[in-house]
């Protein structure tokens, strides 16, 4: 019998792991006549809410994503070695172990999702007698397949400023469902970020503008188009999509004496797309992006002390005491006086980020919750889009690039403002390791800079195996992610389209 690849595994097991991952009570559309499916805008909308629940898996926008970055781009360390994860910071990745496997899955899993969705709204559209209007739904649909194949390139495949996105290759491209015979092979980076492209466009031209708590609008679609034209080196496109953002003034920057608090809140004013953490459906509870970057022991017993802060973001963030951002933080396991029983320091070495719990004091996001680790996940904020605009205004308008990073560097009261003269790449990179930091950020902009990245590895006292303490993102072949052994297994043609280095 021939054995179906893992991309049609995933399609095949959307609706048997429905009942574990309380993510869909209704006939899978692909295994069923259009009668049977999707009828009206409100079976579409419940698609969406089944597809949203399922991006905060903690192989995807729940936890991993994050992580991944946040441990790989040199602002965090770890403090000893095997206490969960830290695979990513050490670059302990072959075909075999180390995978990460749940990216490609998880991410194919929604992909094909989106297409049943998209399929069977476009066959009710095309009856002359349909009056639904399905245009939110699918300006949100195209919207998060680019999302996911955006992160699923990066991921996979070499980074467009700095590979050869005509001939390097990036991912499967499925926009249509597929049968169990298909065994798609990969598609060029290129091709990939055209269809990115090509989906925000769709997207944006049918999607609302108004504001719809857990889920994204149009303002995110800018967002995200912002995102994928900074990485391409497209800085005129970038620009002009975070000036259509900060312009509206939908969104507004948090003043300094509101941005601690603002961890302690669901769908604040900077919030353009934060996914929905409930204490009753998706709390990750001690697996939870709160409790990886908390202090060993601090929100429960269990938590390992997984993740800190480097040395390197410590001194950084240390450049002005009275920056805001330090009121996120807290002591940390190697702090001097650190008592691991009675959780208690004084503070000397401040490397854990308590913005997954609400605050140092571990508030949560809702009162109503009940539980401090169900906070949302914020994927888009204003303050991203500020440092976006700023950093693709630098070589036209360095002007504008001083005045944008300004209201961002604002959270740091003592230090002087840029301007024309003084404003720097550097300084902007600077910028958004403090106000990103946990949040995903800086791994992918010292790949599509082609930055090398330092590790604090002395701070766990061990050395670490599979990659040097400084690695040139240019060159070192695990800066991505191979193709996994199962896939290339049930889909032996892939095999052929393994990332460098790991053949």
């Amino acid at each position: 019998m021939k054995k179906l690849n893992i991309i049609l595994l995933a399609v095949l097991g959307i609706f048997a792991l429905a009942s574990c991952d309380d993510f869909l009570d209704m006939q899978p559309t692909n295994q069923a006549e259009s009668s049977e499916a999707i009828k009206t805008a409100a079976d579409a909308q419940i698609m969406m809410n089944g597809i949203m629940s399922k991006m905060t898996s903690s192989s995807l926008y729940g936890r991993n994503i994050t992580l991944y970055a946040d441990a790989k781009g040199g602002d965090l360390t770890i403090y000893s070695a095997g206490r969960g994860n830290d695979a990513l910071y050490s670059f302990n990745h072959s075909p075999s172990s180390g995978t990460y496997s749940g990216f490609w899955t998880v991410g194919y899993n929604i992909i094909l999702q989106i297409n049943n969705l998209l399929e069977n709204i476009a066959k009710i559209e095309s009856d002359s007698n349909n009056i639904e209007n399905f245009d939110n739904i699918k300006g949100q649909a195209y919207t998060l397949r680019a999302m996911i194949y955006f992160d699923l390139v990066r991921l996979y495949g070499k980074s467009y400023t700095q590979g050869t996105p005509g001939t390097d290759w990036g991912v499967p491209k499925i926009t249509t469902v597929i049968d169990a015979s298909s065994q798609p092979l990969r598609a060029t980076v290129k091709e990939i970020y055209d269809l990115i492209l090509e989906d925000l466009t769709a997207g944006a031209s049918v999607i609302s503008k108004s504001k719809s708590s857990g889920f994204i609008n149009y303002y995110g679609n800018l967002a995200l188009q912002a995102r994928v034209h900074l990485t391409m080196g497209n800085n005129a496109s970038a620009l002009a999509a975070a000036e259509e953002i900060i312009k509206s003034k939908v969104y507004t920057l948090y003043e300094n004496d509101e941005w601690v608090a603002s961890w302690s809140k669901s769908y604040s004013s900077e919030s353009i797309f934060e996914l929905a953490m409930l204490p009753t459906e998706n709390d990750l509870g001690t697996g939870s992006l709160g409790a990886y970057y908390s202090r060993q022991g601090h929100y429960s017993k269990s938590v390992l002390g997984y993740f800190g802060a480097s040395d390197y973001f410590i001194a950084r963030l240390a450049e002005d005491p009275d920056d805001v951002r330090h009121g996120i933080m807290s002591f940390d396991e190697k702090s001097e006086s650190y008592d691991k029983v009675a959780n208690a320091g004084n503070g000397d070495r401040m490397g854990c980020c308590y913005k997954y719990l609400g605050g140092v004091d571990m508030p949560g996001d809702d009162p109503e919750k009940g539980s401090a680790t169900s906070c949302n996940v914020k994927l888009i904020r204003l303050s991203e889009i500020y440092l976006i605009a700023a950093e693709a205004a630098l070589a036209s308008d360095k002007d504008k690039a001083a005045d944008y990073l300004n209201e961002i560097r604002k959270r740091s009261p003592n230090l002087t403002p840029a301007t024309a003269s003084t404003v720097t790449l550097d300084m902007i990179l600077d910028e958004k390791s403090k106000e990103m930091f946990g949040e995903g950020q800086r791994y992918w902009d010292m790949l599509r800079l082609g930055r090398t990245i330092e590790y604090n590895d002395e701070i766990n006292g061990a050395g670490i195996a599979h990659r040097e303490k400084i690695i040139d993102t240019k060159t070192f072949y695990k800066c991505i992610l191979p193709i996994f052994q199962d896939e290339i297994n049930a889909n032996n043609a892939i095999g052929e389209q393994q990332n460098p280095g790991y053949k």
